[in-house]
């Protein structure tokens, strides 16, 4: 019985995540909506970071704002995304011991 429910479950959850990938392999968008859609996941991260940047000390948000242009410099020179993460935390860091 635990199985059947843990297979129903699956097919619930995996059955709508399939389906736009279906419908989007077959359709042709536009140029204009391509470039759109390409920009979607970068907006999406930016509007998930930005509140955690300015929220990092209570107060003080230059803290969270410096770390994040140490993060956006050392992405942008190619950094690795890790180094990029270790550089921005230990940026925040040293400024939120100052």
């Amino acid at each position: 019985m635990i199985v059947a429910i843990i297979i129903g479950m699956s097919l619930v959850t995996m059955i709508p995540r399939m389906i736009p990938a279906y419908i989007v392999d077959k359709v042709h968008f536009p140029d204009w909506a391509n470039r759109w859609l390409n920009a979607v996941p970068y907006a999406a991260l930016g509007a998930l970071i930005f509140p955690g940047i300015m929220s990092v000390k209570a107060g003080e948000p230059h803290v969270g704002i410096i770390g994040g242009v140490v993060a956006i410099i050392l992405g942008y020179i190619g950094l690795n995304v890790i180094l990029v993460v270790i550089g921005a935390i230990i940026t925040v860091f040293l400024f939120a011991i100052i």
